[in-house]
């Protein structure tokens, strides 16, 4: 990765001799890898166990996970927020494995609408939930910086799962991650 790197930047004329330039293909590679992380990562070691019997049969949400992503069409970041939530029959899952596995979704080349569907399957299989909702709300680099050049865009997804497709379900969950 490290001699794409600096393909990339001789390609673009500039001197990787240069002091600012020197170690910035090491570098760049060492941050691209960071960044695709989820690639070696799996669901069963991000949940790792973190499933507790519990009796609670009502909306658990985690909202405002931050988001960060790599658009697969052009390498740009998008970054915003997830909100999750499911409805437990019998079990829950570990809080700090929801955003987790948004991290794990997240840190692959990505569409913003596969990654909010990604992780409302894997958390509705993880957890045998009776329902799922999952809301993402980025901003996304390759429309800022680039293109038509919209700096207070933002982009909504949605998945709505098992009971959360029924209307009175879909509005308690949005209106809790709207507070």
């Amino acid at each position: 990765m490290e001699e794409h790197y600096a393909g990339i930047i001789r390609a673009v004329g500039e001197d990787l001799e240069r002091d600012g330039l020197r170690e910035t293909p090491r570098r760049a590679a060492r941050a691209f890898d960071y960044l695709t992380r989820g690639y070696r990562q799996s669901v069963e070691a991000v949940v790792n166990g973190a499933l507790f019997e519990s009796d609670n049969d009502e909306m658990v949400i985690v909202r405002d996970i931050e988001v960060y992503s790599l658009c697969e069409h052009h390498l740009l970041p998008f970054i915003g927020k997830a909100h999750v939530g499911y409805l437990p029959t019998g079990r829950v899952i570990g809080v700090s494995k929801i955003a987790r596995l948004v991290d794990m979704f997240a840190r692959r080349l990505q569409i913003q609408e596969n990654l909010t569907r990604q992780i409302g399957e894997t958390l509705q299989s993880v957890t045998d939930a009776a329902g799922v909702g999952v809301v993402i709300e980025a901003q996304h680099l390759c429309m800022m910086m680039r293109g038509v050049e919209k700096q207070n865009s933002w982009m909504s997804s949605s998945v709505m799962l098992g009971q959360f497709r029924d209307a009175r379900t879909r509005m308690e969950f949005l209106q809790l991650i709207r507070r």
